[in-house]
């Protein structure tokens, strides 16, 4: 069975779950009627079927390559970069004076996961491209803005993020990048940069690099770091791709999935660049583009979900073994235990994703300092839950497959070998919990607190027509809201991190029974109020578990000491 495109799940999610009719309310979205929603999902959902699905096994297949300090991607490639420009994709949601079409994010987050679905490998080339974009749109001096937001947006240029190092992964402050002033308004930017996913191609004419490096007065970690637009070729003076500057591509890392997409590692020699935002306000610039990255990283998430959930159903549709009604293994229980668990999950952590989105919507559209607080809270669980979810429904694929799954040539394993690296990057899933429970509880518990109460509303709300269901969900509801408490009352962080994993995944199984109910509201009986059904009662019970876990504190997390651990 191909991958096809979960329309339908989009647009039930839009009009039942998430709000979307407040974002088409506003003046700033406007434009964004049921309608152009509709087509738009549609046009975008082709594109991914037809172009870019079969784009899946060959980059897996023959990898990115580097050949005499040439860059060379994986078959079709160049052609599905082209009909991802062609189409608009990459500017969706970027200002319509740059040649972007200004529409909300919660459109382009479901576009996004359509396409890491179909070739989540090529998918990341325009993700990185669509969070430098937002990086300059928000940083960038007018000049900078009007010669590569229409290039970049147009899907002629592409972009990168230059962050890691060597010594310096997690811990960014402890870079060595430098910059130095050339008295013309430009720098010379010197240092090697890992990790870097696409930094180069040979579909865009230019490769627009983002680089942290730190000017000579630069204090030592990150409040000492300035952020730099150094190209692959310096624009000439009518803002075409001139001369090559003074970087390149030391090598392509080997890994263990993405193989269609080169992870490079990039050396930066005086390379010409320039700077974006202040001086030394590279983090608060970088930090614009990282949580755009965040929320596109959990879709990418959710979209190898539904990659290797349509895959998996396909096979065990197929598969003939033992005696059953339809004689393949979708009728075994524990192969539809293991089929309900995937689409449940994959549908609680597309709601969750697409509720962010639509809190960074309203956010902008309205300048509500709630809806910024909400989709701050909502961007760590989106992407862990989001990337968490594509590990285990992929892994849940392979499975399925029994055997075959071990075995390369039935493509389950590809899923789950490509998925892998979300929990890792742009800020690992533990540093993501960590975050949850240390920053976004700054304001006391406020955000949180707000997002329970309307939960806990709706549940009691609906319990007058259906109460086996909006009971389970009051009651988690109320747990997670003490764990809460718990949690701000800590003034020793170690007690908060080390149960910051477990709390953040029973906050994400709360909010998915959430949207469970209001799917099960909105169709009575039908799919979604089974599958709905499925989640609250078999799934959402792994809470009170996962809340204990929460409040054990750090005592037990280091009873043993580093000898102990070597013993």
């Amino acid at each position: 069975m191909p991958y096809r495109a979960p329309i339908s799940d989009y647009e039930f999610l839009f009009r039942h779950a998430v709000g979307f009719e407040q974002i088409a309310e506003t003046e700033k979205f406007s434009e964004a009627s049921e309608d152009v929603v509709s087509a738009i999902l549609t046009e975008a959902g082709k594109m991914c079927e037809e172009v870019m699905a079969p784009l899946q096994r060959p980059g897996d297949l023959e990898p990115a390559r580097l050949e005499n300090g040439v860059l060379r991607t994986s078959p079709g490639y160049s052609d599905g970069w082209k009909a991802i420009a062609e189409g608009g994709w990459i500017g969706m949601s970027g200002d319509p004076e740059y040649g972007g079409m200004g529409l909300p994010m919660t459109l382009t987050t479901a576009v996004n996961e359509m396409m890491s679905a179909a070739c989540l490998s090529l998918q990341l080339a325009p993700l990185m491209t669509q969070g430098q974009i937002e990086a300059l749109e928000h940083h960038a001096s007018d000049e900078l803005k009007a010669l590569y937001l229409p290039k970049m947006m147009a899907g002629e240029w592409s972009g990168t993020m230059n962050l890691t190092e060597p010594q310096a992964g997690s811990d960014v402050g402890a870079l060595t990048s430098k910059a130095e002033a050339n008295g013309d308004g430009t720098f010379s930017v010197t240092g090697q940069k890992i990790f870097i996913s696409w930094g180069d191609n040979d579909f865009a004419e230019n490769v627009c690099h983002l680089v942290l490096a730190r000017l000579p007065d630069g204090v030592p970690g990150t409040k000492g770091i300035s952020l730099f637009l150094v190209p692959k070729y310096l624009p000439d003076e009518n803002g075409k791709a001139g001369v090559a500057n003074d970087l390149k591509v030391v090598s392509v890392e080997h890994k263990m999935g993405l193989h269609g997409s080169p992870t490079c590692v990039m050396q930066f020699d005086g390379a010409k660049g320039w700077i974006v935002g202040k001086e030394h306000g590279g983090m608060a610039a970088m930090f614009t583009m990282m949580n755009n990255a965040r929320l596109g990283v959990g879709g990418q998430g959710v979209g190898a979900a539904e990659g290797a959930y349509q895959h998996a159903l396909a096979y065990a549709l197929d598969r003939k073994q033992g005696k059953t009604p339809s004689g393949t293994i979708v009728d075994h229980a524990d192969v539809r235990r293991m089929l309900m668990s995937m689409r449940a999950d994959t549908f609680a952590a597309r709601a969750i994703m697409l509720a962010n989105a639509a809190a960074i919507d309203m956010a902008n559209a309205t300048g509500d300092a709630d809806w910024a607080a909400r989709a701050a809270l909502l961007t760590p669980i989106g992407k862990v839950f989001g990337t968490e979810t594509g590990m285990r429904v992929s892994e849940n694929g392979v499975q399925v497959h029994g055997g075959m799954g071990f075995i390369e040539e039935s493509g389950a394993a590809q899923y789950y070998r490509d998925v892998r690296v979300t929990a890792i990057y742009e800020g690992t899933n533990g540093i993501q919990a960590m975050d949850l429970v240390a920053r976004k509880m700054m304001d006391g518990g406020d955000a949180a607190s707000r997002l329970l109460d309307e939960i806990e509303d709706h549940a009691e709300q609906a319990r007058a027509t259906i109460p086996e269901l909006a009971g389970p969900v009051w009651e988690a509801t109320e747990s997670l809201r003490e764990t809460t408490e718990w949690m701000v009352a800590q003034s020793e962080l170690n007690n908060r991190f080390a149960g910051a994993v477990p709390y953040l995944h029973a906050f994400a199984r709360v909010l998915g029974a959430h949207y469970h109910l209001m799917a099960a509201l909105a169709e009575p009986g039908g799919p979604r109020f089974k599958l709905a059904r499925y989640y609250i009662n078999a799934l959402l019970p792994e809470y009170a578990g996962l809340l204990a876990q929460a409040q054990n504190g750090a005592d037990d997390v280091f009873g043993l000491s580093v000898e102990e651990l070597l013993a």
